[in-house]
């Protein structure tokens, strides 16, 4: 059994498609054990979504409106509240700043990222796909699952820069771009292999020079000592100038006379990638909200090394599954929609590489993916998603799950209206709050053998540092506790 931390082994196969609800299935998948989530969720547009008819994807369609009396699960919001405080004051922030629907996609798509940072490795790292519609409350989440100090950037994927048709009309600048929010587990440990663009440009508006037949730019000395002057001149990488100053030279990759051909690493701004409206017909698969695979490749090329796995919980049309396999890495993927395992076989078929009946020169056959609609058994050791634990071992929570109402009113009729921290009896059970005895931060259960009732002020001085023994210890240092008639 690994420790917590530490790289797990997949409990599915590669080339894995689950079909179900994806909660389901990432609460069934084990610990630390994927390199890359990339994946396009709903963006709660308030509209249904309808798959082009005749076309690969005909049939698929979904509901992307949100209500919190029709969609929100109680035990979401008891898991949230009980393992993440602070993500479930970004959700009531997003009921208020906005509405109700709001504070219902951000629940759903919150118990599902904590999820995914269960399961995602050390050194891994997630890109999550959205649009103006929700992107600065899924951030809000996202730090509080993730922390802040895991954001790395807000990529914007640029699809268009001026208005036309119905844009041209509307009195606002015309929204031409999707964002993709994109966290690591670790800083320091995350894969990183920053993705490139060769750029040609014109030899005259480059800062290349042509001298003796030899095409390159140069820079000032700066710090080189004389030795490895002496080394780079060795190499012909130092240029004089009339004035007797040395700088370095750097060698065009590739000129032709006119142009030159430059290497620039990409920024946050991504617009070089047509949407689906100007995709190659060749790649379209009438989905309404398919993205293109270029896309999604160079996430997977920036944050995974070739053998390593890519999950897609919202894989839809499988763009990650098709840009995985094109780029030799193992994938996972789950939906909903009821024809998305043939879309993915059609899609592998026509896009990457598969055969119908193993022909020799195919790398896999369609009976290599693997198509699931049960969940895997867990062989870790059965952590629950919560992100703000300390790494310790944890156990699975004792059965059956009782919500926190029902806690709360056995422990009420067992105790009576006494706060457990100071000794006091209320007369209303409105200043009465359930928390833990042993904090969750140090493994305590969400089981009523580990629940108490307490007073506010209590709530608030116990935070997750002390038990209750504790807190009743420091209640009375600081004379707080109820004196007995």
């Amino acid at each position: 059994m690994a420790p917590p931390g530490a790289p797990g082994e997949p409990n599915w196969e590669n080339r894995t498609l689950f079909h179900g609800d994806n909660l389901k299935f990432l609460r069934a998948m084990n610990s630390n054990t994927v390199h890359l989530i990339a994946t396009d969720p709903p963006f709660n547009k308030g509209r249904d979504f309808h798959a082009t008819p005749d076309s690969l994807a005909s049939g698929g369609s979904f509901q992307d409106r949100w209500s919190w009396e029709r969609d929100v699960h109680q035990e979401w919001v008891d898991q949230i509240s009980d393992d993440n405080p602070p993500l479930m004051e970004a959700i009531e922030s997003a009921r208020h700043a906005h509405s109700d629907g709001m504070g219902a996609f951000m629940c759903f798509m919150s118990v599902r990222l904590m999820e995914m940072h269960r399961i995602l490795r050390s050194d891994g790292s997630i890109y999550l796909h959205c649009d103006y519609t929700a992107s600065h409350y899924l951030k809000a989440c996202m730090d509080a699952i993730f922390g802040w100090k895991s954001f790395r950037n807000e990529i914007l994927w640029v699809y268009g820069t001026t208005a036309r048709g119905a844009k041209a009309i509307a009195k606002q600048f015309a929204r031409n771009n999707d964002s993709i929010l994109f966290y690591s587990k670790h800083a320091k440990t995350r894969c990183w292999n920053y993705p490139a663009r060769t750029v040609k440009v014109p030899l005259k508006e480059s800062p290349y020079r042509v001298v003796d037949g030899e095409c390159f730019k140069t820079a000032p000395r700066g710090d080189y000592t004389d030795e490895s002057i002496e080394r780079l001149r060795a190499e012909n990488r130092v240029y004089v100038t009339r004035n007797n100053n040395i700088r370095i030279k750097y060698f065009a990759e590739k000129w032709d006379g006119e142009y030159v051909w430059e290497s620039k690493k990409w920024g946050n701004v991504w617009d070089d990638i047509p949407d689906a409206m100007h995709m190659s017909p060749a790649e379209k698969t009438g989905a309404a909200t398919q993205k293109p695979l270029k896309l999604y490749k160079r996430m997977i090329e920036a944050s995974s090394n070739e053998g390593d796995i890519v999950l897609d919980p919202f894989a839809g049309c499988a763009t990650t599954p098709i840009a995985a396999e094109q780029m030799d890495r193992q994938w996972v993927a789950i939906d909903l929609w009821d024809r998305a395992h043939e879309v993915v076989i059609d899609r592998l078929r026509r896009e990457a590489w598969l055969s119908a009946d193993g022909v020799a020169d195919t790398l896999f056959t369609a009976g290599e993916v693997h198509y699931e609609t049960e969940p895997p058994e867990r062989t870790d050791f059965g952590e629950t998603a919560a992100p703000k634990l300390r790494t310790r071992m944890r156990v699975k929570e004792p059965g059956p799950y009782m919500s926190r109402a029902a806690m709360y009113e056995v422990l009420l009729s067992k105790r009576g209206k006494v706060c457990e921290g100071c000794d006091p009896t209320f007369d209303d059970r409105r200043y009465l709050e359930l928390d833990h005895n042993t904090p969750r931060a140090d493994g305590g259960l969400n089981h009523i053998s580990n629940r108490i009732l307490l007073c506010s002020p209590c709530n608030r001085l116990k935070s997750h540092t002390y038990t209750l023994s504790g807190l009743r210890r420091e209640n009375a240092k600081r004379g707080y506790m109820a004196k007995s008639n």
